[in-house]
């Protein structure tokens, strides 16, 4: 494990447990709490948009988006998790062939990061993993650092089949593979 990727972990754990903590105090010393936006997580394939998996919360803090998976029917395993730049969980064609939410488009990419990283050095859509248990789910509260609510508006949010190795190597956007869930962000 990289030593950058070390670092990311911690300070992820470290914010996302402040956060959590803070929940525990009273409503006096803590700000207005910022609004949570629910999104509906559907299964994906090719030929289309299928039954509802679960959800995703989101919200702001000090420390940037809280997300908080709630999905059942993925996998057992790593998921590559990521915002997508484009709102439809749609099909679309590549190379000729239909493929499962194509229309979301690419990572969430802005700022034009040149390659696939972690939540802290790469594409701004680029997530932490999201691991589902042997039964399927995958609840798990995770921190995206450089994000804000406001700034995902109107994007897709993917589950892939795979794990995400944070790289492009040996495979392009992590290896993640095909996209396997989806939710728009309204």
């Amino acid at each position: 494990m990289s030593p950058l990727f070390k670092l990311f972990r911690l300070s992820a754990a470290g914010a996302l447990t402040a956060v959590l903590a803070a929940g525990c105090a009273t409503t006096a010393q803590l700000p207005a709490a910022a609004s949570q936006q629910v999104v509906a997580i559907n299964a994906v394939s090719a030929q289309g948009i299928g039954e509802k998996i679960g959800t995703v919360a989101l919200r702001d803090s000090t420390a940037g988006l809280v997300i908080t998976a709630d999905l059942s029917h993925l996998p057992p395993g790593p998921h590559g998790f990521h915002i997508h730049e484009k709102g439809s969980c749609a099909p679309a064609e590549k190379d000729g062939k239909m493929g499962a939410a194509l229309a979301a488009g690419s990572h969430y990419n802005p700022a034009q990061a040149p390659h696939h990283g972690n939540p802290l050095t790469g594409h701004l859509g680029d997530l932490p993993l999201l691991n589902a248990a042997a039964d399927g789910t995958a609840r798990a509260a995770m921190l995206a650092p450089r994000l804000k609510v406001a700034d995902i508006q109107n994007l897709a949010i993917m589950v892939h089949a795979s794990g995400d190795n944070y790289s492009d190597s040996p495979k392009p956007l992590g290896g993640g593979g095909e996209r396997i869930a989806c939710g728009v962000i309204k």
